[in-house]
């Protein structure tokens, strides 16, 4: 495995293990993505789950001590769970440090009057239910860019397209990007395509995606893909720290998303459950800190993208309607 300057990186337990006899095959050369974010490097980082200006400034003081780099940083409870005073805040506190922030759209079906949500089938999920609750996601997302957010985070094809369709009419700024939630995550390279071409500037897939499902997803799309290195109880809890650098091999570009298993859940966020919020938002840099050393272990640390660096480059659109 060699990446993008040349240098050799090697698989965990390689040298040891050939020495017994029991190497793996050689990786082909076939399977690595070609593609990269503009501006160079195959891969961004993002800590999720950050609900508010003190899980904020938690997650900057750790990552500083820790010395972990931050692309991105994401909220799930949403737009609505935020004072202008709380946006703002986060706004200025992630310019200083040149970090793209990005807050949650709007009502989702987890948390309204749909019934069908809480059983077996899940119903519609995280979708948003009716016009009112699209209406609810396109407020959030004129309230937030008004504020300076630059990156908005969906769970619904329709607001998606809709989000998009404003983005070009210029009612959002061009330069707003667009993220989809692992929760409505595509699942194979006809999907992926479809949400590239909706608006998607990013998108998050499952967290339990073979290599092999990477790579056919990187040969119908380069468009950035967002990934749970650790993923939440939520999201099966999986753990794939020892993958990382063949999930970049064959998902560049690719965000490295530094989630909690065995945390309970924080959405909506609210002050009751603050020590809970600072103490994961801490933990979830240190396991950010944790995947980096192994990159840096395996020789396979060389090709972040560069620190500031948030655009998606050209993608792929359906036409808009006029």
């Amino acid at each position: 495995m060699t990446d993008a300057s040349g240098t050799t990186a090697r698989r965990p337990g390689e040298q040891a293990l050939a020495t017994l006899g029991l190497g793996a095959p050689d990786l082909s050369p076939a399977d690595a993505s070609p593609h990269a974010f503009p501006g160079g490097g195959r891969w961004r980082t993002e800590i999720p789950s950050c609900e508010g200006p003190e899980a904020l400034a938690v997650v900057l003081k750790e990552s500083s001590r820790l010395d972990v780099p931050i692309h991105r940083i994401s909220q799930g409870s949403g737009v609505w769970m935020l004072t202008d005073a709380e946006i703002t805040e986060m706004v200025e506190a992630t310019g200083e440090r040149d970090i793209e922030l990005c807050l949650f759209t709007g009502p989702r079906g987890t948390w309204d009057i749909g019934g069908s949500t809480r059983t077996d089938s899940r119903g519609a999920g995280l979708r948003a239910r009716g016009h009112d609750a699209v209406a609810g996601c396109v407020e959030d997302a004129v309230r937030a860019t008004e504020l300076g957010v630059k990156c908005l985070l969906v769970a619904d094809e329709g607001v998606l397209w809709t989000l998009h369709r404003a983005r070009v009419a210029g009612i959002l700024p061009a330069d707003t990007t667009l993220k989809v939630s692992a929760l409505i995550g595509p699942v194979n390279p006809a999907a992926y395509a479809v949400y590239e071409n909706l608006g998607a500037d990013s998108v998050n897939v499952p967290s339990d995606l073979t290599l092999d499902h990477l790579t056919e997803i990187r040969r119908v799309s380069g468009a950035p893909m967002d990934m749970y290195i650790e993923a939440p109880d939520d999201l099966g809890g999986y753990v794939r720290m020892y993958e990382v650098a063949e999930l970049i091999r064959r998902g560049a570009p690719l965000y490295l998303k530094f989630g909690l298993s065995k945390a309970p859940g924080i959405y909506p966020y609210g002050h009751h459950m603050r020590e809970l919020t600072l103490a994961t938002a801490r933990e979830r840099v240190r396991r950010g800190r944790l995947a980096l050393d192994l990159l840096a272990r395996h020789g396979a640390d060389g090709d972040m993208a560069p620190l500031g660096s948030r655009l998606p480059g050209k993608l792929r659109r359906f036409d808009t309607p006029s």
